[in-house]
């Protein structure tokens, strides 16, 4: 589509100014069951929106068809939805920054040019390695996936931006069993560096996991020390991460309104927002608006620093936008609890009497982010005078997310990004309610 023809018809027809978001995705999905070849599929979609403002209301449209053709639907589109708006919110298209990040390693060209027998070959790899790992392994599904994107905002004002970045995710999950369980184990990497995927090692994690959690069981309710192990804490910061938001915040939706400055976790944490973080998918140097994204420090050793805003909610606040607009709404790039210098063995030898959790189940159901009350069952194993003993299924940890924020107490080295895109450590954590038996 010829995007200057669009903004001079758009501006013929009162539209103040415009803006165009086009969103390009590439995506690889392989499967591999039982040793063979599930699923093996390429697709790639294009996406177009264009915002305008119309008498002071913004009007949208969204379109995957990008020719001439459509240019008169968009403009009449436009002003149709501007008309209807009843929205308080002040119409913005954004003029742009001195500045924007330049991403370097975001895009790595080999991994797209790396022939996809080479992939397919591994994920066969990977699935031959999950049988031949131990012999209870009874079920093997394996997965890769890859992604690319690249983004491109341009409007009236003169801003023209663009981003492209790729990734890709390794796994696979497993069933074991014996004569008397069986359980499910499950694991991945993340990264757009092929030769990340170290098939011995994520072999060997992932059925060791299953294989140690045979004969799990509840243990009697009371009052634990926990280890939550880096996967574990992931999906519970997930199920939070929506509480950073300064549009849930401005709603009433947040536990963390009116806490800004203040101690809300130990001085062992600080929680950040790295929108340039290497090998992620999600990196970006420019929000949805147009603003240029930021590294920002959301709690800084324990203490509230910043909500995450996007235009809107900043003016509401009177503050600058932290480039964090995407999609309508504002969200984190990608989260991350920064690490400590304590390996993950050493956060387990700290524990008297307590639950090394590996898995949490119902994050995002069991979690109120008004309240930060959570209640998730949970498994793992049991710590005894700082040594691994029984696993642990059926049990239920209780808490509050300030609260759990205050009491880590170590924070572990074992850095690693999970499947909700969150990155963080193994961190160990005071005395929790924990309900079993």
């Amino acid at each position: 589509m010829n995007i200057e023809k669009l903004f001079a018809h758009a501006q013929s027809k009162g539209i103040s100014d415009v803006q165009v978001f086009l969103n390009n995705r590439n995506e690889l999905s392989i499967e591999v069951f039982e040793g063979h070849l599930e699923k093996y599929e390429i697709s790639d979609s294009s996406s177009m929106t264009i915002r305008g403002i119309f008498n002071g209301k913004m009007g949208t449209y969204s379109t995957e068809i990008m020719d001439d053709s459509m240019i008169e639907t968009i403009v009449d589109a436009i002003i149709g939805s501007a008309k209807i708006i009843d929205s308080l919110d002040d119409a913005i298209i954004y003029a742009g920054d001195s500045k924007y990040e330049e991403l370097t390693g975001l895009y790595n060209e080999a991994l797209n040019n790396l022939d996809v027998s080479e992939k397919i070959a591994k994920v066969k790899e990977l699935d031959a390695k999950f049988h031949a790992a131990d012999p209870t392994v009874s079920i093997v599904e394996t997965m890769y996936s890859e992604s690319t994107r690249s983004v491109m905002l341009q409007n009236t004002k003169g801003l023209k931006l663009f981003n492209k970045v790729n990734s890709a995710m390794m796994g696979g999950q497993v069933i074991v069993k014996n004569e008397s369980d069986q359980r499910t184990s499950f694991d991945l990497l993340i990264s757009n560096e092929f030769v990340d995927f170290d098939t011995d090692k994520l072999s060997k994690d992932i059925v060791e996991k299953g294989v140690k959690s045979l004969g799990a069981k509840p243990i009697p309710s009371g009052s634990y020390e926990l280890v939550f192990e880096n996967n574990a804490l992931g999906i519970l910061l997930s199920a939070f991460s929506g509480v950073f938001s300064a549009e849930a915040v401005q709603k009433g939706f947040s536990l963390l309104k009116g806490k800004l400055e203040t101690a809300i976790g130990s001085s062992k944490v600080t929680l950040v927002d790295d929108p340039f973080m290497k090998k992620s998918s999600r990196s970006r140097s420019f929000d949805d608006e147009g603003v240029a994204t930021r590294y920002k420090e959301l709690i800084k050793e324990g203490i509230l620093k910043t909500y995450l805003h996007n235009l809107n909610t900043a003016k509401k606040d009177q503050v600058a936008s932290t480039g964090n607009g995407f999609g309508g709404a504002v969200s984190a790039v990608n989260l991350a609890l920064l690490p400590g210098s304590t390996p993950k063995n050493d956060l387990i030898q700290l524990v008297k009497d307590g639950i090394f959790i590996t898995d949490v189940q119902g994050a995002h159901a069991g979690a109120n982010p008004v309240s930060g009350d959570f209640s998730l069952q949970a498994s793992g194993f049991v710590i005894k005078d700082g040594v691994l003993g029984q696993p642990v299924a059926l049990i239920t940890v209780a808490g509050n997310f300030i609260k759990l924020l205050q009491d880590i107490e170590v924070v572990g080295n074992d850095l690693k990004t999970g499947y909700y895109g969150i990155t963080c450590p193994s961190v160990k954590v005071g005395p929790m309610a924990v309900a079993g038996l």
